[in-house]
């Protein structure tokens, strides 16, 4: 069963990571989040692609709460982050 077309991929910076301990810490974190469907980490951004009637809100809180801070690329087009 595939719905990856009713889920919303988005794009974050994430500061303050620099190896390989990071992008984990940052993985999890994401993998917790309510409405996190799949995400992409690497050192300075992660790729994550939300559950239907999720927002970018839930992803940006479940970084900052791991210790680092996260912002949507192109903000403006994604609901819910204001």
């Amino acid at each position: 069963m595939s719905d990856s077309s009713s889920r919303s991929p988005i794009t974050l910076t994430v500061s303050g990571m620099s190896c390989g301990h990071c992008v984990r810490a940052v993985d999890a974190a994401l993998a917790a989040a309510p409405g996190v469907a799949s995400r992409r980490v690497a050192v300075g951004s992660a790729e994550v692609s939300l559950a239907p009637g999720a927002t970018a809100a839930s992803a940006v809180a479940a970084i900052r709460d791991a210790g680092y801070e996260a912002h949507l690329v192109g903000g403006s087009a994604t609901p819910g982050t204001r």
